[in-house]
């Protein structure tokens, strides 16, 4: 059983832009067994799930797709924040110069620190999103399964990501 989170956290989003949240074992295993992508279109506004310190940002990359020269953090937007606990969020996909925090800041929940994307190894617009602690794996930390204040309903093992229903679904959003 994976170990859970201690701290709570707030959806990073606003519901209304959410379309759909996926927990996909094919994509997300191993040290990322826990993470969690909410397909939102691009520039979708990002905000703190829990109060905490900015631990990392980078946000200078405009390349992504499914290439596989896109795995990593070469090519990869992210934001890390510290909690207490012991636990760190990640919200990772932001849009070229998304990020809206600095290394050493401190944020509140639900502060505003960025805006959606398609960067790194990513198929569309979206936030992966997930909490992990560190650990003295061979990856040096671990992600964990989320308490979530809202409810909130994850399609697991969705494989096919790319399909008709959710590309024409993305469409109308955006518009």
């Amino acid at each position: 059983m994976d170990e859970e989170t201690k701290n709570v956290y707030s959806l990073p989003l606003e519901r209304k832009d959410i379309v759909l949240t996926l927990s996909n074992k094919r994509v997300h295993s191993g040290h990322l067994n826990n993470a969690i992508d909410f397909i939102v279109p691009k520039g979708t506004k990002i905000f703190a799930a829990r109060n905490g310190e900015v631990i990392a940002v980078k946000d200078n990359s405009k390349l992504g797709g499914l290439n596989k020269k896109y795995i990593g953090n070469k090519y990869l937007n992210y934001i890390s924040i510290q909690h207490n606990n012991g636990e760190i969020s990640e919200y990772a996909h932001i849009k070229y110069h998304g990020s809206f925090v600095k290394k050493g800041q401190k944020v509140k929940k639900g502060q505003l620190i960025g805006l959606s994307g398609n960067t790194g190894y990513s198929s569309e617009p979206h936030l992966h999103f997930h909490v992990a602690r560190l650990d003295d794996s061979s990856n040096g930390w671990k992600t964990l399964q989320i308490k979530f204040s809202a409810k909130v309903k994850i399609r697991r093992n969705y494989f096919n990501i790319l399909s008709g229903y959710l590309v024409s679904k993305i469409a109308k959003v955006t518009k």
